[in-house]
């Protein structure tokens, strides 16, 4: 099996924390819809005739695009790839754009999965992130969502921000379950480098995250939905049995995808290529039938970092037998640093799994940094 995932670079404007590469002009929408068409041609025996399973378009704000542009670059996905009749195809939405309109429009498109970036269901915390939407809108388009037969929803909220208290982030999680969106995912409010918010915290004009507020928020979020039947199977991402996210489990268990469009990467398990981030390049060099990429061939020491940084945020951890694939310095190397966390209780062998416990879950970024080979 496969997957392929589309970027769409477009955003109507800048959430102050977001590093994705994105434009808020849309003035190269058309040409760079035309470039993605073409890369689907010129990239077409990546996947070496590959099942694709999942279809998966983010961003940016893939809900900028119509329904007669989803459907031109599924005619051409389907020209190229075989795609399964049950494939998961999931569009990344913003609550200003799920418009009953165009709701019903999306009927008309393979899409069979809404991912929205609610982040929250308070104008204080929106306003804080720049969001494009309000909080009429966050519950609005849920409801407007389900009400069109897109049931097979994942929401995205944000907790740690200085606007979140206690009381808000309760609330946030109590909406969600009423309206019991089946797949969850929860994020840390994260200071990335050369964001507005990065700017904003370094000439004071805006309070920085405070980590111990996060963590209590991030365990309550964990006691809570898993008290409410949801599988805590990814440390980000919450989902009622079934409803896994299969593109993203994909990732994490290292199966091979094609990505598409600016800054897009894809993996076919030996090497790791990327798609340059400047729309206006992107479509240049397509234009001329060149795909705009570097490749990196992946050593044993890559193929393991990548593997430890992914597989140990998942339920499922990682088999213990599986280290040995890596060659017997590196499973050595992995055995003792292991042994290390286990003592400190921030991993557990389950069932021949090595797996993060419960209050390792917070920590995981720093954790799992200290398995990698260097």
């Amino acid at each position: 099996m496969a997957g392929i995932y589309i970027h769409i670079p477009f955003c109507k404007q800048a959430c102050h924390y977001c590093n994705f590469h994105f434009s808020t002009s849309l003035k190269h929408k058309a040409p760079l819809i035309d470039a993605i068409v073409r890369e689907i041609a010129l990239s077409k025996s990546y996947l070496k005739n590959q099942v694709v399973e999942t279809v998966y378009f983010g961003g940016g704000t893939p809900s900028l695009l119509s329904a007669e542009e989803f459907n031109r670059l599924f005619d051409s996905l389907h020209k190229y790839h075989t795609i399964s009749e049950d494939a998961e195809v999931t569009l990344e939405a913003n609550p200003d754009d799920l418009t009953q309109k165009y709701l019903e429009e999306l009927r008309s498109t393979p899409v069979n999965r809404l991912s929205i970036g609610i982040q929250s269901f308070f104008e204080e915390d929106l306003h804080y992130m720049n969001r494009a939407h309000d909080a009429q809108q966050a519950n609005q388009c849920i409801e407007d969502a389900q009400a069109n037969d897109f049931n097979n929803l994942s929401i995205d909220l944000i907790y740690g921000s200085p606007t979140t208290s206690h009381a808000h982030w309760k609330r946030n999680i109590e909406i969600a379950l009423h309206y019991r969106i089946p797949h969850i995912s929860c994020y840390a409010l994260t200071v990335e480098p050369k964001t507005a918010l990065d700017h904003f915290i370094r000439t004071r004009k805006t309070e920085a995250p405070d980590d111990d507020v996060a963590s209590k928020q991030f365990h309550y979020l964990i006691n809570t939905l898993t008290g409410n039947g949801y599988e805590h199977y990814e440390i980000s991402n919450f989902a009622l049995p079934g409803h896994y996210s299969r593109h993203n489990t994909a990732y994490w268990q290292g199966t091979t995808y094609l990505g598409l469009g600016p800054s897009a990467h894809s993996f076919d398990a030996n090497s790791r290529r990327w798609n340059v981030a400047n729309n206006a390049h992107y479509i240049k060099l397509i234009e001329s039938g060149e795909i705009p990429c570097e490749t990196e061939v992946l050593s044993a020491k890559d193929r393991y970092n990548e593997y430890i940084m992914t597989s140990l945020r998942t339920q499922w951890g990682i088999p213990e037998n599986r280290i040995n694939d890596f060659g017997t310095t590196i499973a050595n190397h992995f055995r003792n640093a292991a042994a290390a966390k286990l003592k400190e209780g921030l991993i557990v062998v389950e069932n021949e799994h090595f797996k993060l416990s419960k209050k390792a879950k917070f920590l995981a970024d720093g954790i799992i940094s200290d398995l990698f080979f260097v």
